[in-house]
């Protein structure tokens, strides 16, 4: 019988299955931000097992409040620091290096097909558009990953989805992932892995994919794959060359990785984006979804551009495109925040950040902070955001705030309007 992507990953890290469908895996990667892993930290310190079992495989970043706006949040960052300097840990990206986790540890080479990953961060699975399996973790397995370099998992079953047709102009990845989870619903695919597949996602970016895998834990996956190929090489390659004699040998390896012809999946859902409209949310909920046309004229009080889903070049490019020579509206503020210091320099260098700032958007660093709610962008009670974040949950950018979740192309075009709009009365 064979075996989907997570199924071969499995079989080659499986260290020990210690009691029923418990399987101990060997990890690639542990990645840190300030937020979640202090706590960690402290309690390994506490229990005389300060230690980290590869200090190569750790990468560790200063994110999601940054930089610092309080005591406390400067003490979350000083912690993560100073274990940072204490273990000799190479890959830690302190203020003025530092990126929005899920964007820069790809970009600097650090995932690759069939690896393990870990982070005490719901939106691990991003990583997982490179063909690895990426999980968000406790507190205690991410103690566990730090220390010994393993962590348990029961198996999950994958549940495949193919996405066919052909995207229309001014509909993206976004809106396909958003497309998926209102069809499947939040909890469509609780304990699951989401595979993606299917001549739409071939056709992909990496960035386009990243996109995809990042949104997969909204309808409850445990990690979100895509099977790697030519175009995950092409990205890869600046970091492997030295690897393989050509891009060829790098692909026959990678395909290792590729599922069988005859995996068994839990279930296999074809989704034919060709009719797909650009999407929004409503609601709290990520599978409260409808077309942007049905939402027309709905009120914002900011628009804002960035994150782990949507702060990459290629979505900065194209709300660009959107508000070139032109002014956002007077009853809007609009945020834009490039997801790297890389993204900040080629957003620069092209020319995309003073169409921002001329538009009227105003531009920060790299960061976290307005997705959750905790610096750079935090809404009023009342007020009204639309984002191109990956949750709208009651209060998520702020208490008593509602968010609207869409692609960087509708969020430009509302901007300029001050009501949810299709970027196509815009687009150049």
């Amino acid at each position: 019988m064979g075996k989907t992507i997570a199924e071969k990953i499995f079989e080659t890290h499986l260290v020990d299955q210690p009691f029923g469908e418990v399987n101990v895996l060997r990890l690639d990667r542990v990645f840190c931000h300030e937020i979640t892993t202090p706590t960690a930290i402290q309690d390994l310190v506490a229990r005389g097992k300060d230690r980290v079992f590869d200090p190569d495989k750790i990468k560790a970043v200063i994110d999601h409040v940054t930089p610092a706006k309080d005591s406390k949040t400067a003490l979350q960052g000083k912690i993560l620091r100073d274990w940072a300097h204490r273990h000799k840990i190479t890959d830690f990206f302190d203020i003025g290096r530092n990126g929005v986790c899920h964007a820069i540890f790809p970009e600097k080479g650090f995932v690759r097909p069939g690896f393990t990953i870990i982070m005490g961060d719901s939106h691990t699975c991003t990583h997982g558009a490179f063909g690895a399996f990426a999980a968000g973790v406790g507190t205690t397995d991410l103690e566990v990953g730090i220390l010994k370099g393993v962590c348990a998992f029961q198996k999950p079953d994958t549940l495949k989805i193919e996405i066919t047709g052909q995207l229309r102009p001014g509909v993206f990845a976004k809106d396909v992932i958003l497309e998926v989870i209102r069809q499947i619903s939040v909890n469509g695919a609780t304990n699951q892995v989401i595979e993606f597949a299917g001549p739409v996602v071939d056709a992909m970016t990496m960035e386009g994919r990243m996109t995809l895998s990042n949104m997969a834990v909204e309808a409850g996956a445990t990690s979100g794959i895509c099977r790697p190929d030519s175009v995950t090489v092409e990205y890869l390659w600046p970091f492997i060359k030295d690897e393989y004699p050509d891009r060829q040998a790098a692909l026959e390896d990678f395909s290792r990785f590729m599922p069988d012809a005859d995996a068994v999946y839990a279930d296999h859902t074809i989704i034919d984006v060709s009719d797909l409209p650009p999407l929004v949310t409503f609601g709290y909920k990520p599978d409260n979804v409808k077309p942007v046309s049905n939402m027309a004229g709905t009120r914002v009080d900011q628009v804002y551009i960035g994150s782990c889903t949507n702060g990459r070049i290629e979505d900065l490019r194209v709300a660009a495109r959107v508000v070139a020579g032109k002014k956002i509206a007077d009853s809007v503020r609009a945020i834009v925040s490039p997801a790297t210091p890389d993204v900040f320099s080629r957003a620069l260098e092209e020319g995309l950040i003073k169409i921002f700032m001329d538009a009227g958007f105003c531009v920060t660093n790299p960061t976290c902070g307005a997705c959750l709610g905790m610096s750079n962008g935090v809404l009023a009670s009342g007020e009204v955001a639309a984002a191109t974040t990956n949750r709208n949950f009651n209060g998520r950018m702020g208490k008593g705030g509602m968010v609207h979740l869409m692609s960087p192309a509708t969020a430009a075009a509302t901007a300029l309007t001050g009501t949810i709009t299709n970027s196509h009365l815009f687009e150049q």
